[in-house]
């Protein structure tokens, strides 16, 4: 067990069920909630991670509030409802541009699937960027304005996300620190794109299921050492060969 213990641990949870991931609508920057499922989501979640017994160091999530409630919910089941909680917006979800707040289906009918597609999982294409005008136009107060987008492909997204986990979590797992990140689909995409070197080709086919915690251990020289899903009713494919 000790040596266990010692081996380090990185979690990774995608924010159980929003109400928009219910509805089928392009959430991005646009702060929503989640719904009882993804409570309920966030809460098993919390079970799988505290059944690890691991005794965290630092926790991680983005300054969303469906990824920090999700957070809450797991910390809550830890019994750690007091811990430090480190919020990042370079740990948010990609910006959809002017998709925002749109039914996928819909955009599906208008543009169609291939498009869609292109908009949603290739690496370097954003979707329309958003107006001033648009609805869902949010400046989170601790953004830096000229740091909010306008849109965001997962390119862009992963030249936020990379630098800040090589600054602020890189230097604790070589401390051999025990890590929790709760973030969002497409931030935890760009991140395991570096962490298991996907090709540009093939994140396209690479999905992170909501509330379902991915467990990634490390060997002595910070090499990913093994990566399985918590909850492995609801794994998708990995896409990374050790």
């Amino acid at each position: 067990y000790y040596i266990l213990y010692k081996m380090n641990n990185l979690i990774l949870v995608r924010h159980g069920q929003s109400l928009w991931n219910k509805e089928r609508r392009f959430t991005g920057w646009a702060d929503i909630d989640l719904t009882e499922e993804g409570k309920l989501e966030a809460k098993l979640a919390g079970k799988l991670v505290k059944e690890l017994n691991i005794e965290f160091d630092a926790y991680f999530t983005s300054v969303q509030k469906r990824a920090i409630n999700t957070l809450k919910i797991i910390l809550d089941i830890l019994k750690k409802s007091n811990a430090e909680i480190n919020k990042a917006w370079e740990l948010n979800e990609r910006h959809y541009g002017v998709l925002t707040g749109l039914n996928k289906d819909e955009i599906i009918k208008k543009h169609g699937i291939k498009q869609v597609q292109i908009w949603r999982r290739s690496f370097d294409v954003p979707p329309p960027p958003m107006n001033l005008q648009h609805p869902y136009q949010n400046t989170y107060k601790s953004v830096p304005k000229d740091k909010i987008p306008k849109s965001e492909s997962l390119k862009d997204t992963f030249e936020r996300v990379v630098p800040y986990y090589k600054k602020k979590v890189e230097p604790l797992i070589f401390l051999k620190k025990n890590i929790l990140i709760v973030a969002h689909g497409n931030s935890l995409r760009a991140l395991c794109k570096r962490l298991f070197n996907i090709s540009k080709d093939n994140i396209i086919n690479f999905e992170i299921p909501t509330g379902n915690p991915l467990l990634i251990r490390f060997e002595d020289n910070f090499k990913v050492n093994d990566i399985n899903y918590l909850d492995s009713n609801r794994a998708k494919k990995i896409l990374f060969k050790i």
